[in-house]
This record gives structure tokens, sequence and C-alpha cells, in this order.
């Protein structure tokens, strides 16, 4: 019987996450609140599957076999039926809890409840379900289609059983799992990157190094394979913005206290790669 799968918000993880799952076989429901949204998505994944033809990594029948296992639509009935549903909307704890609130009266009592977050405690989103045990976090990092690892999130009420789940579900993508076993702000890869982007941006701005020459320390230095601040401009300086802040406003250690720079490149809209400039030009 084929898995079914409904991904909550279109853009650029929740389209990853339809993308890889469609590939792996699941038949995907991808729901966003307008039509733009989702022809964006789309055109997201059309284009990342148009690579993967060009260089020989996928057969062009295969790809329009997946393309063909994505239904999308704005309403989040959509959700009804699905083994697992993954939610990836605005990293923002009321926009989630919202989602969760709703799909808590949409789906079967067997359906996993999962969210794309980046840094807000699971527990959090867990808390406004009736159904906490069957919640768990399913990080997936950007770009989905290319990077290796889930980062898998134990809520406190998690059940073994959802844990299990949501790692058959990772890895029937070709990702390979770590599990973060207590409920803290920012896991486990959020908080280390948000911490050497907060001290990056900190030595950037106050003239110690370039950008070019903090992320050079970082790659030949460290075995990174990229610097934190070019890490900033590829994932956006919005995310990890908003990343730092729920760290910072759970904790409230002063290492995850975002730079000013930050704040006001976000301002300016200036936020990587997505708008073209960000610690770096970004030519389109």
């Amino acid at each position: 019987m084929t898995s079914k799968l409904a991904v909550v918000g279109a853009g650029l993880m929740g389209a990853g996450i339809a993308q890889v799952a469609a590939r792996a076989g699941w038949e995907v429901a991808l729901i966003d609140t307008t039509d733009a949204a989702l022809a964006r998505g789309l055109a997201g994944v059309e284009r990342s599957w148009a690579k993967f033809v060009a260089k020989g990594a996928l057969a062009e029948e295969d790809a329009e076999a997946a393309r063909a296992r994505i239904t999308t639509g704005t309403d989040l009935d959509a959700v009804a039926g699905a083994d697992l549903v993954v939610e990836a909307v605005f990293e923002q704890l009321e926009v989630k809890q919202a989602v969760f609130r709703a799909l808590d009266g949409l789906v079967g009592d067997d359906t996993v409840l999962a969210s794309n977050t980046s840094a807000i405690p699971i527990t959090k989103l867990a808390a406004v379900t009736g159904r906490p045990e069957r919640v768990v976090g399913t990080h997936f990092f950007s770009p989905v289609p290319m990077m290796a690892l889930c980062e898998l999130v134990r809520g406190l009420k998690t059940s073994d059983e959802t844990l299990a789940a949501a790692r058959a579900f990772a890895e029937s993508t070709g990702k390979t799992c770590v599990v973060v076993e207590r409920d803290v702000a920012g896991f486990v890869t959020t908080r280390l990157i948000a911490a050497l982007v907060v001290e990056a941006v900190k030595l950037y701005e106050s003239g110690v190094a370039s950008a070019e020459d903090i992320d050079l320390a970082c790659r030949l230095g460290f075995g990174h394979a990229m610097g934190p601040l070019a890490t900033a401009d590829l994932t956006g300086i919005d995310v990890l913005l908003h990343a730092t802040e729920n760290i910072h406003g759970e904790t409230r250690d002063p290492k995850f206290a975002a730079p000013e720079l930050m704040r006001r490149m976000v301002d300016a809209g200036d936020l990587g790669r997505k708008t073209g400039r960000g610690f770096y030009p970004h030519p389109s």
C-alpha cells in the first residue's frame, strides 16, 4: 500500500520535502494558503528535477512519475487520510501552533504530526493538540534534495512508535537521522550554527576580519565545507535571525542574542542568496 504524506507549507523547505518524498514513492499532498505560493513551490521542484535529469542523476521518466505523485491545494482538509503530516510554515510559534490545532481535528488517530521547525520546542507544538504522543520534530536541511541529514526531535511526550515512524519516513527519502532526546530550543544543529553565526557576525560587524577571511578560517582551520557567513546567506539571514531569537527567548543565553547587523540586514531586505545580497553579493 502506498504511503500518504501531507506537507503544509510550499516554501523552500516544504516543497523540498514534498520533492524527496515523491521521488521515494510517497503520494504527497502539498498544501499552502494561495495558488501562487503552490505554483512557486512546484516551479522550484521542477527546476531541481531538471538539474538532476541534466546531470544524469535522475531519469526523465522517473521525474515525471514523481511529479505525478504530488497533488496541490489550498484546503487543509487535504490532510485527511495522510499517514504523516509535515508542517513547514513560517518559523513562528503562534503560526505553527495554529496549524497544529487545525490538524488535530482533521487527521486520523494514528497519523503522525511532524514539524520541520529548526528551533521551536516540539513540546510547545504538541501541547495544543490532543495527541502529544503523536507529535515529533523532523528537521530537514536546505536544500532538502541535496542535504543528507534529518534531525529527529522527541518532545516530552513523543512516543517511541512516533519517533520510529518519523525515522522510517526520513530514511525512506534517503536521509541519515540524528535523534535529539531532550527537547531544548534549537535542538543540536541550530544551536551550534546559531552560536557560530552570531559570533562570526560580531567579528565582521566590529571590523575584526572580512566576511571572506572569517569563512576561509572556518573552512581551512576547522574543515567546514562552508563558512558561517556563507551558510547564513544560503539559509537566509531572516531564517537564522528567527532561530536565534527563538533560542534566546527560551534560554536567555547571551551567546544567542542576535547582533544588530543581522537585524538591520533583515530590515533592509538583504537576506542572502534569495534576495541577491547578504554578507556576499549573489548576482542572479
